[in-house]
């Protein structure tokens, strides 16, 4: 691979390529993995993009593909300086697909391959910026679980992050029992290779092993088949005897088996301006010379392919069956007879063969000849000028069918208004009798029975339901990032299934905690909340009188027995009595509730 050529970085289509996805014309393959095949293609204004097109047997899955669009959602949020942003996507075509900013630099996997381990400057400043990009990433509720040296590119300013949260639109999907695996054995998180438990400290680990290996030069825990590194990743330590010793205290930390002793990302960033002898600065320094000379190879992009615009044959062009397709011609206009006349004409007569002038150049997509035609002048349906009415003639009645026949009126008929009076006469009928079916039982007999307390009060009085009963959950532990649905019987912790975090995700209740910020929230994502205060006693009609509606609350904004109103969208009511926080010195935090349901106390719709 180190004798590759530039030229091999951009892979010219091939046959089973399309030549357009989402309006966006392909100039050359980038490269291709288990989601999909990436494409390099051009914004309008000449950018360059990658776009991702997805496989077809990951687009025929209905999970994945609410999967994949959720996970994009949450990508577009990421916009941090050590990431590659979205650009565009479809999420509901036959193959949906992902287009992101064009980063012109090798991966990380591709630099260490053709250059070798990298110095330990480079490895501290790799480090910072991949620290920088999962703290974007992990406020946007994502978690990558698929971070690998492949996925981080290295730019003239420092490195970009790829591809995040998208494996988590394959993981769990049908397609994980056909032999489709999610994410990298070599760079899994013990947790994640042994119980597919994934959070934020799944990446730190993964960061850890990817420091490691830029500055080793090949993966801490060996290489082999699958099964073997990741029974090394869960049971064993990692071979650190070739590490530079300054980078040892994070790559050790980063690597702990047990996620809650690895580093937060701002002790990963401490860390290593730690040990580093020199302020960490990215600037276009920061990689050898060998490697940056990978950047300057990826910059001579390929051209766009040239838009296939067909070229008009003179058959096309002059053919009298062939005039402009959605207006008729001028009367005494000729097509045929004007492009054998034209004096400039330099090619041979219509129908021979080369009849296309020379020099000419195809025109753009938006501007065909076919299109100038001079008919457009000439409009097909002049309003209101039909040529039907005689001299004198009078509007016919409204139901007459105007303008269907020209000429004059036709003679009256002598019948035709006794029909006319008995259709309508039979149409009231049939109008009243369905009327009569729609209205309740007591509107149709003028008021109804006494008994039943007549109309439209006793129909408003029968949709009136009674209050649920409460159901009371005593203690209920919540992690950090977790959240909690009131249609479970009890409501169970959980992490947001579709991996768009807590924050964005559909939890009734969550508690969100950014672990570089300390930033601490009890929220809803299915809702609104409501504080109370001291004066309120909370209850099912406290609930639904309050209005102070939000939809987070700091947890500084709550003591011991502080109480907050649940409205789901679903249209449960929920009373959550706050009984403070556990685990306040770890990296894993709890927060502990009591809650009071009432489910179905409320009509969905009025939340929505």
């Amino acid at each position: 691979m180190g004798s590759a050529p530039s030229a091999d970085f951009f892979q010219p289509l091939k046959a089973d390529d399309p030549a357009v996805v989402g309006g966006y014309r392909l100039a050359a393959v980038l490269g291709a993995g288990g989601m999909g095949k990436v494409y390099l293609s051009y914004t309008p204004g000449g950018r360059p993009i990658a776009i991702k097109v997805i496989r077809p047997e990951f687009s025929e899955d209905p999970e994945f593909r609410r999967r994949f669009q959720q996970e994009v959602r949450a990508a577009e949020r990421v916009q941090g300086l050590y990431t590659a942003p979205v650009i565009d996507s479809d999420t509901e075509g036959a193959q949906p697909w992902l287009a992101t900013a064009y980063v012109p630099g090798p991966s990380l996997a591709h630099a260490v391959a053709r250059h070798g381990a990298l110095p330990v400057r480079s490895v501290l400043l790799l480090t910072v910026g991949v620290a920088e990009a999962l703290h974007v990433i992990h406020g946007a509720g994502i978690v990558h679980r698929d971070l690998k040296p492949a996925n981080v590119l290295l730019a003239s300013d420092g490195p970009r992050v790829i591809d995040f949260g998208i494996a988590r639109a394959a993981d769990s999907t049908a397609l994980t029992s056909t032999g489709v695996s999610v994410g990298t054995p070599a760079f899994m998180a013990p947790e994640q290779a042994s119980a597919g438990t994934v959070t934020p400290a799944t990446d730190v680990f993964a960061l850890g092993q990817i420091a490691a290996f830029t500055a080793i030069g090949s993966s801490v825990f060996g290489d082999g088949p699958s099964h073997a590194v990741l029974y090394r990743i869960v049971h064993e330590d990692p071979d650190l005897s070739a590490l530079p010793e300054e980078l040892r205290p994070v790559v050790t930390r980063c690597l702990s088996r047990d996620p809650a002793d690895r580093p937060t990302l701002t002790e990963i960033i401490e860390l290593c301006n730690a040990a580093s002898q020199d302020p960490l600065r990215q600037g276009e320094d920061w990689l050898p010379r060998a490697v940056a000379g990978s950047i300057t190879e990826r910059l001579r992009l390929p051209a766009p392919a040239p838009t296939p615009a067909p070229i008009p044959t003179p058959t096309e062009v002059s053919a009298p069956q062939s005039p402009a397709p959605a207006a008729p011609a001028a009367p005494g206009y000729a097509p045929t007879v004007a492009a054998a006349a034209a004096p400039t004409q330099t090619a041979p007569a219509p129908g021979a063969p080369g009849a296309v002038p020379p020099g000419y150049r195809t025109p753009p997509p938006y501007a065909q000849p076919s299109y100038a035609q001079p008919s457009y002048p000439q409009p097909q349906h002049p309003p209101y000028a039909q040529p039907a009415y005689a001299p004198g003639h009078r509007t016919p009645p409204p139901f007459h069918a105007q303008g269907f026949a020209p000429g004059p009126p036709a003679p009256p008929r002598p019948k035709r208004t006794g029909l006319i009076v008995i259709g309508a006469v039979a149409a009231a009928v049939i109008g009243l009798v369905v009327l009569g079916s729609l209205l309740p039982d007591g509107s149709a007999k003028g008021g109804g029975d006494k008994a039943s307390g007549g109309g439209s009060a006793s129909s408003g009085a029968a949709q009136k339901r009674p209050d649920p009963q409460p159901v009371s959950y005593q203690g209920i532990e919540v992690p950090q990032n977790h959240q909690l649905m009131f249609a479970d019987n009890p409501p169970r912790p959980a992490e947001e299934p579709t991996g768009a975090g807590v924050l964005y995700g559909h939890g009734d209740l969550f508690y969100y905690r950014d672990t570089m910020f300390g930033d601490e929230k009890f929220g809803t994502a299915n809702g609104k909340l409501v504080l109370l205060n001291n004066s309120e006693k909370g209850s099912l009609e406290t609930c639904r009188a309050v209005t102070r509606f939000t939809e987070k609350i700091g947890l500084d904004q709550l003591t011991d027995g502080s109480q907050v109103c649940v409205l789901s969208k679903a249209g449960h009511i929920t009373l959550a009595t706050f009984r403070g926080r556990s685990g306040v010195k770890e990296e894993t935090r709890f927060l502990t509730v009591d809650l009071t349901v009432w489910r179905n106390a409320e009509a969905a719709a009025k939340n929505q």
